[in-house]
């Protein structure tokens, strides 16, 4: 089982920026991808970024070149810099451990935080 644990969201303008923070409990060694989701109401959960154990990003065209996913093993953390905002980016954003184990995936999701980007 692991927890997560999101930080970071707000309310910021329109080109701000805001750092969202998720603490995993357990190491990250054994956690293949981590990621970050966000969801409008009504509306299905979007991949935003992925950061597999090796360090390979993938990243939403909608946000390629604003924002920038990271991951720190030593502490069970994983980032996203969110720079240049728009009101666009106003959802919840879920952090995301995917983990695969003796030929079983395993998901894992963190409560949400919310971001708003006002115009």
């Amino acid at each position: 089982q692991v927890q997560l644990v999101e930080s970071g969201g707000g309310l910021v303008q329109t080109g701000g920026s805001l750092r969202l923070s998720c603490v995993a409990s357990r190491s990250q060694i054994s956690i293949n991808v981590m990621g970050w989701y966000r969801q409008a109401p009504g509306k299905q959960r979007e991949l935003v970024a992925s950061i597999t154990s090796g360090g390979f990003t993938n990243y939403a065209d909608s946000v390629k070149g604003r924002f920038t996913i990271s991951r720190d093993n030593a502490k069970n953390m994983v980032y996203l810099q969110m720079n240049n905002l728009k009101p666009e980016d106003t959802d919840v954003y879920y952090c995301n451990a995917f983990r695969r184990s003796f030929g079983r995936d395993y998901n894992y999701w963190g409560q949400g935080t919310q971001v708003t980007v006002s115009s």
